[in-house]
């Protein structure tokens, strides 16, 4: 497991580089998703014995799920990449389904099609689709984006990311988008650590 979490972050760090995916994308966003994943699968793990041959295509998909974001890079090249550094590591099968995963778990796509049927893998999948969602709890992760890829100064992109912040994060539990226990918990918590830091103003 040791080796395939190293290949995996090798990949982020690479592939940030080399499609220009700025910090609110990359290793830092990977490691908070990744520790998501991790404290709910060990808080699912004992009522749902099916995750246990799921976790290395969990925690890789926690961490490599943003190398094929169309913001930076087309799916399909970011999907080729990606293999080319973890196939030693997974049958055809389990990439497919690693492939599934990460490209089917973003805010806008689950907004717009709904959740894949993936059966023996839900579970799994709304794990690391929750953990994404929860590492956007963070409104400096918002404002990095709009000072690297919209190139605003920093006043205009805190601007806009407490814009973004309230109209989406903080919509978030109203509607309905954390699913498992682990999740639905987490989230509720830092919801309200949110409304009491006082440079967010709601």
């Amino acid at each position: 497991m040791d080796v395939l979490m190293d290949a995996a972050f090798r990949c982020v760090r690479e592939l940030s580089v080399r499609y220009n995916i700025d910090e609110s994308h990359s290793m830092k966003h990977s490691m908070d998703v990744l520790n998501y994943t991790i404290e709910s699968y060990h808080f699912h793990i004992a009522r749902n014995p099916q995750l246990l041959t799921q976790q290395r295509i969990l925690y890789v998909a926690a961490v490599v799920h943003d190398m094929c974001d169309k913001k930076y890079v087309t799916e399909q090249l970011g999907l080729r990449a990606i293999h080319d550094y973890l196939y030693l590591y997974f049958t055809p099968e389990e990439f497919n389904m690693l492939s599934r995963i990460i490209t089917t778990m973003s805010y806008s796509i689950v907004r717009t099609h709904g959740y894949p049927e993936l059966y023996e893998w839900q579970l799994g999948y709304h794990i690391v689709r929750e953990a994404d969602l929860l590492a956007s709890y963070d409104i400096d992760r918002c404002v990095l984006y709009g000072i690297y890829c919209e190139q605003l100064p920093y006043t205009e992109a805190l601007i806009r990311a407490r814009t973004l912040y309230h109209n989406r994060v903080m919509r978030y539990i109203p509607d309905g988008v954390f699913v498992t226990m682990y999740g639905g918990a987490k989230a509720h918590e830092l919801h309200a650590k949110s409304m009491l830091k006082q440079h967010i103003e709601f």
